[in-house]
This record gives structure tokens, C-alpha cells and sequence, in this order.
């Protein structure tokens, strides 16, 4: 069976009518909400008795929770299921409705990001500069909103997106448990956050590099952890490994191209961490970055969650789905200040800012349907699941004395992401999708680009092209862009 079979008899299907999510089944908790008798919370159980020997992070591109889930802060059912399972005290962290003051000082309202005369494809935001999410630019968005001079915004950045639009997220979402208050590692832009994925740290750097070159990092990773312990890991990339790459040429063992994670869960041979990166470039990219389609976007996430329920790994699986960074789109909770190597009272150089709240979602048999977590995380809280799990480091809290575990300050006091798992297992999964399909390119995706150097992130040097275009094969065309 190849991969198009094979996604198309699993139990998510990506359909090309209009959107029409449905939650099948979700019988998890019991009458009030509660666990099973049996079930312990999984950080209490010794980390060898984890059922969990499976853990696969997708990284997406620059949205904020606001802008991409703060519709379910009036979802009715949603919040009335949550209640019915947890008590009248279930709440999520969740708003839409806001306004926002423009460099004249007026009051502008947040809306729904529609067609538009002005801009036509509310889908790819192909009008005007994307938002800005720099170092700078982020910390005019904290102090003086979302549309003030230094935020270097226009309207779009206060639009937002309801569960029709994003119905993978929202079927997701409604099945699995949220995080609403993951924030971003950094209040800064891409190659800094997932620098703090892989290091728990960016170095210090504040911007991103660019043009990419390998070894450019040179900094331990989380990846150097695990093989130090023989985890078996692994990277697999929608476009160009460059994101790895720039670690050097230690970073080649884990690097896989795409098709290879849909072979590899049908066949159960995942290994125990492993990295989906999307497609980061061109006008089918997968990454849900504006002038990227948000409608490729959720279909990759259905088919990389598809195919992980459908493999024999599911039942002892966590998925976590996130993003790297806000992406200038706005968000109502002030990022908080988290331990940091390189913590100063200096704003301007302080590397303890979190960057604003990114859509999160812990996907797993052991995950408890519909729920919230409130518990403050960033990206370095997954590392320190995986800490917890493979390299012998505390559920919680910092440890004692010289551990091998942490990489830097920040994942040592990080909280861990599996916070919200429970030891019984519910592996049913059976979400019904429809999502629309791809819309047409920005007609002025190269002026744009050229016109905005933060559009183009991941320009890599003619070193790493050759590189990349000698070692690492493109992936096939892929079943979410027919």
C-alpha cells in the first residue's frame, strides 16, 4: 500500500468539500470528568513505566493562539462539554474580541479574516507586509499593542480565524487537550524559537541568520542528549533539512526525508523522538505562514496525525502539535519573563521575555478529551518531557546538583508539557475532516518577499544549497496538494 492508500483508509480523511468538522467519540473521562479509578497523573509514575515510548512534535509557522484558537472561548459546546466532564470551573484562556489602537491613537476591532476587495484570500493574507514578529517589533506589540507605529503592522494582524477555518485544529482541539499558555521561547522571530527547541537557547541571537549555512550553531541540542543515552531520533523535512543543518554535519544521522515518517509509521518503526518539520518555501509550502495557504497548512497536520493513529506506535504515542512563534498576530496575554542564562534587567537585551501565547495541543491516548491545561510552558517544556522520559531527569523542578539531563537554565526549569497526561489510555480515535482546498498563490509573492526580508527566513547560502541538493532528496508530491 503506498502512502496515498494509506491515508486514504485511515480514520482521518482530508475531504475537498466545504468544512464540516465532527467529533465521532470521546468517552475518555467518566460522568464527572475524572480519570478511571486506575489512572494516575503520568508525571507520577516512575519515568520507566511510561507508556509513552513515542513522541512526535510538528512545529508550524507563526500564528498566535488568539488569532488561531480564541474562538473557543465562545464555543458553547465546548465549553459546556468541558464542564460536563470537569466541573463548572472549566474555562479556557481564549479571546477574539478585542480593539487595538492605530498610530493615530483610534480604536481598531479585531475581525474574522475574510475576503475582501482589498485582499481576496483571507487564506494565504496576500495584501501588504506579513506581520512583523522581530526582537524590536514585538516589544512595541506588548507595550503599545498590535497596531502602534513600532509594532509595523497593518490591519491583519488583528484578524483572526474561527473553527470553520482551521477545522483540524478545532476537530483536535475538541478531542484532545489544549495548552493555553504556551508561549513562544523567545518575544523574537523564527530561527531564535527553534533554536531554543533544539538548545534551549538561540546563542544570543535575537534575529535570524540568514543566508543559512551549515554549522552556524555549534551549541549542544537535545538531539546530542539523546543519542548520548542511545534514544533513537530523528528530523524529517517537508522542503530542506537547512533548519537542521545549521547544527553541522552531526545533525546528518537524524535527517529524513518526508515520505520516510509515512513509511515508518505504517510500518511501527518511528523512532522514540521524532521532528516533523513542513515545508517552509515557494507557494505550496505546508507551514502555515502567511502567503502559505492555511488550508495545505491543516491538511499536512491531518496526514501527519493520520498517519501516527494509524501506525501500531499510536497506543503508546504523544503528538504534540505547536508553533514556533506569534507571527505579529495578536494575542491578549502578556508573555511572561522565564529563568534564563541570559536573563538582564535590560529589555532590549533580554532573553528571559517569552514571546506571546502559540496554538498548542497534546494529542495522545493518554490525553483527557476536551481538556485545558493552564500550566505555563514554551517550547523547551516539550524537551522536558523528554528529559523526564529517556535521560533520567525529575518529573518536575530543577534537580539537584550537576545533571546530565539539562542543556541550559531554561529547559532545567521548565515545566513539563506531559503535565496533563493520564496512565489510562483511550486510543480511539474517529475524527471526520473536511477541508477546503488550496487556494491560488499571491500574485505578488516575489515583490513581497523581496520587499520583506523576515518573509524570507529561510534563504539558505549557496554552501547549504549544494549541500542539501547533493545529500538530501526532495520529497514526492505530496497527497494534501491535489
Amino acid at each position: 500500500m503506498d502512502r496515498r492508500d494509506f491515508l486514504r483508509h485511515g480514520a482521518l480523511l482530508a475531504g475537498a468539500a466545504a468544512l464540516g468538522p465532527t467529533l465521532l467519540r470521546s468517552d475518555f473521562a467518566g460522568a464527572a470528568g475524572a480519570p478511571a479509578r486506575s489512572a494516575t497523573p503520568m508525571l507520577g509514575v516512575p519515568a520507566k513505566e511510561c507508556p509513552i515510548d513515542t513522541v512526535v512534535v510538528l512545529m508550524m509557522e507563526n500564528r498566535s493562539f488568539d488569532h488561531f484558537l480564541g474562538w473557543l472561548g465562545t464555543d458553547a459546546a465546548y465549553l459546556d462539554a468541558g464542564r460536563r466532564r470537569y466541573g463548572g470551573s472549566f474555562s479556557v484562556t481564549a479571546r477574539q474580541q478585542m480593539q487595538y489602537p492605530d498610530p493615530s491613537g483610534k480604536l481598531v476591532a479585531t475581525e474574522r479574516l475574510v475576503a475582501k476587495p482589498e485582499d481576496p484570500n483571507p487564506y494565504r493574507i496576500c495584501t501588504g507586509p506579513a506581520p512583523a514578529h522581530g526582537w524590536y517589533e514585538g516589544r512595541a506589540q506588548r507595550d503599545h499593542g498590535f497596531l502602534s507605529t513600532g509594532s509595523r503592522n497593518k490591519e491583519s494582524a488583528i484578524g483572526y480565524y474561527t473553527a470553520d477555518d482551521v477545522p483540524v485544529h478545532a476537530a483536535l482541539a475538541r478531542r484532545f487537550t489544549v495548552n493555553d499558555h504556551h508561549f513562544a521561547s523567545l518575544l523574537g522571530p523564527t530561527f531564535p524559537n527553534r533554536m531554543y527547541f533544539h538548545s534551549g537557547q538561540s546563542e544570543g541571537r535575537k534575529f535570524d541568520p540568514g543566508p543559512l549555512r551549515p554549522g552556524a550553531f555549534d551549541d549542544l541540542t537535545i538531539w546530542d542528549r539523546l543519542t548520548a543515552a542511545g534514544v533513537p531520533a530523528a528530523y524529517y523535512y517537508g522542503d530542506s533539512p537547512a533548519s537542521i543543518l545549521v547544527y553541522g554535519a552531526r545533525m546528518d544521522p537524524y535527517i529524513r526525508v518526508l515520505d520516510r515518517y509515512f513509511e515508518d509509521c505504517a510500518t511501527g518503526t518511528l523512532p522514540n523522538f521524532t521532528f516533523v518539520a513542513p515545508a517552509f518555501t515557494g507557494p505550496m509550502r505546508t507551514d502555515d505562514h502567511p502567503r502559505g495557504c492555511i488550508n495545505i497548512g491543516e491538511r499536512f497536520v491531518l496526514e501527519t496525525f493520520g498517519a501516527l493513529v494509524q501506525s501500531p506506535q499510536w497506543k503508546r504515542s504523544m503528538f504534540v502539535l505547536c508553533f514556533d512563534e506569534w507571527g505579529g498576530f495578536f494575542d491578549h496575554v502578556t508573555p511572561p519573563h522565564l529563568p534564563d542564562s541570559r536573563a538582564s534587567t535590560l529589555d532590549a537585551a533580554d532573553f528571559s521575555q517569552a514571546g506571546f501565547r502559540v496554538p498548542s495541543i497534546v494529542a495522545s491516548p493518554y490525553s483527557r478529551p476536551g481538556a485545558v491545561d493552564h500550566t505555563v510552558f514554551d517550547h523547551t517544556s516539550i524537551l522536558r518531557f523528554l528529559h523526564w522520559r529517556f535521560l533520567g531527569a525529575p518529573a518536575e523542578g530543577p534537580g539537584t546538583g550537576r545533571s546530565s539531563w539539562a542543556l541550559t537554565t531554561r529547559d532545567r526549569h521548565a515545566h513539563n508539557i506531559g503535565r496533563s497526561l493520564w496512565t489510562a489510555s483511550d486510543p480511539e480515535v474517529n475524527l471526520q475532516v473536511s477541508v477546503r482546498r488550496p487556494t491560488s498563490p499571491c500574485g505578488n509573492e516575489s515583490a513581497l518577499t523581496a520587499s520583506d526580508p523576515e518573509l524570507d527566513a529561510f534563504r539558505v547560502s549557496e554552501e547549504m544549497q549544494a549541500l542539501t541538493d547533493r545529500l538530501y532528496p526532495a520529497p514526492t508530491l505530496t497527497p494534501w496538494l491535489d
